[in-house]
Order: C-alpha cells, then sequence, then structure tokens
C-alpha cells in the first residue's frame, strides 16, 4: 500500500467507518444479528400491515418429558410486530380467559416451554371503567406472551369519596406487587391505552427509567422535575391506541394532573409518604385485584 493513499482523505475516512462497523457487529453479536436488527427495524414500521393479536399463540405448548426447561431465546421468535386493534365488539371476560388458557389465577403466567429471561409486574390505576378494562386484557395478555415473559396483572382500585389519584394508586400497586416477586420490571399502565406493536418490550433498562409509551406523551412530571434521565422507546414501536368511550353511563376518569399541582407535591406524594388503608386483595382469572381507600383527596382549584 503506497504512503499517498494512506494518507488520501477519503481513504481515512473509508478506514474509519470500517472499523465503526465492525466493532458495531462485533457488539451487537455478529453479522447475522445486524443486518436482522436493520430488516425488522424497517418492518416494525409499515402498520399497514397488521396481525391478530393471538397470531402465534398456538404455538406455545408445555415442553414434554420431565426435563428441565431451557432459557427463552433473547429474541421472542413469535413476536409479530404490528397489532390490528380495534374497540367495536367488547370482549366478555370468558372470552378473554378461553383465549389464554395458560394464564393463572391472579393473572400471572410464566411460559410453558421456556424459563423468561424477565419478570415483569403491570400495574393498572382503576376507577369504574369496566369497558376499557375488557378491552385492555383482552390485547395485553397475548402481547406479554409473545414476549415471553413471565408477568402478572395488577388492578388498583380506589374506593371512597376522594378524587382519583392515579399516581398514590400506582405506588401502593408497588409496594403490594413487591411483596409477591422480586420483579425484574414494574410497568406502571393506563387502563385506556393498548400497545400496537409487539416489538414494546415491556422489559425495564438496566439504569433509567423507561417510557414505552413513547409516541404519546403523558405523565412524565416527576420524572422530569426530579430531573432524571428517561430511557424512551423508538416513537415507531411506542405507538399506543387510546379507548375514547363517551361514558354515558361510567363517571369520566379523571387523571390527577387537572387535579395536583404536581410541580409543588411531588416530593412529598411518593412512597416516602405513602399512607392506604388495604381493604382486600383477591385473585381474579385474569388479574390481580387491590382495593384500597387512600383518605380524602381534595382537588386543586
Amino acid at each position: 500500500m503506497s504512503l499517498s493513499r494512506v494518507e488520501n482523505p477519503c481513504f481515512l475516512l473509508f478506514l474509519l467507518v470500517f472499523q465503526a462497523v465492525f466493532i458495531l457487529i462485533l457488539y451487537r453479536g455478529g453479522a447475522s444479528s445486524v443486518f436482522r436488527g436493520f430488516l425488522e427495524s424497517q418492518r416494525v414500521l409499515d402498520y399497514s400491515k397488521s396481525h391478530d393479536v393471538y397470531t402465534n399463540l398456538s404455538l406455545l405448548v408445555p415442553a414434554g418429558g420431565g426435563a428441565a426447561l431451557p432459557y427463552c431465546s433473547a429474541h421472542s421468535p413469535i413476536a409479530v410486530g404490528p397489532l390490528a386493534i380495534t374497540f367495536d365488539v367488547l370482549p366478555s371476560e370468558r372470552m378473554i380467559i378461553q383465549k389464554n388458557p395458560f394464564v393463572q389465577s391472579g393473572g400471572q403466567y410464566r411460559p410453558p416451554h421456556c424459563l423468561a429471561r424477565y419478570k415483569s409486574a403491570i400495574l393498572v390505576a382503576y376507577s369504574n371503567q369496566e369497558k376499557y378494562l375488557h378491552h385492555l386484557l383482552y390485547y395485553i395478555h397475548p402481547f406479554l406472551q409473545r414476549q415471553q415473559l413471565s408477568y402478572r396483572i395488577y388492578l388498583i382500585q380506589q374506593v371512597g369519596n376522594g378524587t382519583f389519584n392515579r399516581a398514590k394508586l400506582l405506588n401502593v400497586g408497588v409496594r403490594e406487587a413487591l411483596k409477591d416477586e422480586d420483579w425484574d420490571c414494574l410497568l406502571l399502565h393506563d387502563v385506556d391505552l393498548v400497545p400496537e406493536n409487539d416489538y414494546n418490550l415491556y422489559v425495564c433498562d438496566e439504569y433509567y427509567p423507561k417510557h414505552v409509551a413513547s409516541a404519546m406523551d403523558k405523565f412524565q412530571y416527576k420524572i422530569q422535575l426530579a430531573g432524571m434521565r428517561i430511557v424512551r422507546t423508538p416513537p415507531h414501536l411506542g405507538r399506543y391506541k387510546a379507548m375514547d368511550y363517551k361514558r354515558e353511563t361510567e363517571e369520566p376518569w379523571r387523571r390527577p394532573a387537572s387535579y395536583h399541582n404536581t410541580g409543588k407535591t411531588w416530593k412529598d406524594d411518593g412512597m416516602n409518604s405513602l399512607e392506604f388503608k388495604l381493604l382486600s386483595r383477591t385473585k381474579h382469572p385474569l388479574y390481580t385485584n387491590i382495593t384500597v381507600d387512600i383518605g380524602y383527596v381534595p382537588p386543586f382549584s
């Protein structure tokens, strides 16, 4: 190789790019992994080609022979990407149970064919939103199963005359869920939002809070006020479909941001000052219900 060629700026740039690509391939587990990731990132953008949310669940069968289960693959082979979500027909609880035969009492699931790499608790603050709940359960169970997670769904229900306080209910859910399992991840979920892509993994970042609903920026008050870094799911994966019933017979779901001055109270409205009365804890076929009295919470004017 001649000296003049080495000193050529274009050739030096080529070397730098080649080295960067080579390091990326080694870091991501080989060339096939890198190119597969690239292809998947392109494929998941096409939401015009969506799949039924129960696609591939028939492939989940218990391992036979009594042998020790292997760990689940790092990338689920039964994930499909974009999902067809519609709220036209309200699914019954019986239908949801029948379509999710491996979900155990309390809304708990473990993959029947492998050992899950992650354990996630899904915490849902709830107040008289039965239609929303049925739709969420219909979609979220198969969504999580295709990700090969070990999970449980918790419903934290507020009673009393106080203003609906989502933040406090979710704090209660965190405390109660940790009594059951040393969860790898605690996901705070809205009852009226359904994920549209099962490549949106319900697992936590190792260091920072993770915002999975990146295409719907809501409820970031405390994280932003605390000056914490947020890890965001790429917007083409973090898409959610929101339910919007007219609620002729239901009370409007009042989000706490409308009534609480979060900028002034966030330091005192957390786990360090959590007070509540646990009224009941019941295992339902599709979720664990936790009913609490958090006391009277006056609205801010």
